[in-house]
């Protein structure tokens, strides 16, 4: 008696990202809680909560909290000191103070 083994079992497919052969989570651009709390590493509770003070930018549909993951990457950036607080416009410069 031979015992055929699958290789990838059916509840790992779908954490496979196409190309590639080891498990890595599938990331949509819009998470909801569950999925943005394991993006960031945090509980799901802290990331409520984090919501709702505005703390993380969010935005509810229907009476859920969703996270867009290109808003929170550029969030985290802005935070860790990485991406500037607000991009200049190319078409607008900076007031430049007199030279006294």
């Amino acid at each position: 008696m031979s015992l055929k083994i699958r290789e990838n079992p059916p509840r790992l497919e779908k954490f496979m990202a196409a190309g590639t052969t080891q498990a890595q989570p599938v990331l949509r651009e819009v998470m909801d809680i569950r999925q943005a709390s394991d993006y960031l590493g945090i509980s799901g509770d802290t990331l409520y909560r984090y919501a709702s003070e505005g703390f993380v930018p969010a935005f509810k549909l229907g009476n859920r909290w969703r996270f867009r993951k290109s808003v929170l990457d550029h969030w985290m950036d802005v935070q860790s000191g990485v991406a500037p607080k607000s991009p200049v416009e190319p078409g607008k410069k900076k007031p430049v103070a007199s030279a006294r």
